[in-house]
């Protein structure tokens, strides 16, 4: 019988935007369950103060958009999985100013990344998205045609709105769910919350509307990366999909 414990432990992630308000809740939950992480940051001094002694993690300080492919294929290199927080700050500059394709270009460079050297097996790629993302085809049936209209408008009017929407569409119509290099799953929470782990619930589809929103914890969503990242039946189970995450109980 495999011993999950001894194979959490020799799992290594890479960790983009751990040191944000959700990634950092990833990087304190990967290093709790023992997982090995190489966290890309741009500034360590931001990190959470009590991980930075961990000897499970490695802290590579630079700007994932300026690095060299060169550079990117060796962080990748040797990764079980990549996880990825990244997004834009919440302030004028952050939501209007450049990169408005932040996500978008991330995304692209580590499927590369991983693609290039042909890993022995598939790598996976979790991704943090959000409940503004629609799935193609009209799969998102819930929203009515003027909610369309205002998600719509948003993205033209928003880029971090358009950035996250183009980032699931490539790994929909580009990666694909089959692709044998990179596997990839694109979590969609609701209105980011604070709080400790809860109940919560994962939906297929979206289930609240836009004007009356639903509440995710944003410990929620890191502990459900850290499910898809250490439970194979959990990957198995959201493996090419963009479930949405919602809480269950108050937050």
């Amino acid at each position: 019988m495999m011993n999950v414990s001894a194979t959490r432990a020799e799992q290594t992630v890479l960790l983009l935007g751990g040191t944000g308000r959700t990634g950092g809740r990833v990087l304190r939950q990967l290093l709790e369950r023992g997982v090995r992480v190489r966290a890309v940051v741009r500034s360590a001094d931001r990190l959470p103060a009590d991980v930075t002694d961990d000897p499970r993690l490695t802290v590579i300080v630079a700007d994932l958009l300026s690095m060299s492919d060169e550079q990117v294929v060796a962080h990748v290199d040797g990764c079980d999985a990549v996880i990825s927080c990244l997004g834009h700050t919440v302030s004028v500059q952050g939501v209007l100013g450049p990169p408005h394709d932040l996500v978008t270009r991330s995304v692209e460079r580590i499927c590369r990344a991983i693609r290039e050297p042909a890993p022995a097996r598939p790598v996976k790629l979790i991704l943090m998205s959000s409940v503004s993302v629609h799935r193609r085809g009209g799969l998102d049936g819930r929203r009515g045609r003027f909610e369309r209209a205002v998600v719509w408008a948003l993205r033209g009017l928003v880029p971090p709105a358009r950035d996250n929407q183009r980032a699931a569409d490539f790994l929909s119509e580009v990666v694909a769910a089959d692709d044998p290099r990179v596997q990839w799953v694109a979590v969609r929470p609701d209105t980011l919350k604070d709080g400790e782990v809860t109940d919560y619930a994962l939906h297929e589809g979206l289930v609240d509307s836009l004007f009356r929103p639903g509440q995710t914890n944003m410990a929620n969503v890191a502990h459900f990366m850290c499910e898809l990242t250490t439970k194979p039946e959990v990957w198995a189970a959201w493996r090419g999909r963009l479930p949405v995450i919602v809480n269950t109980s108050p937050a």
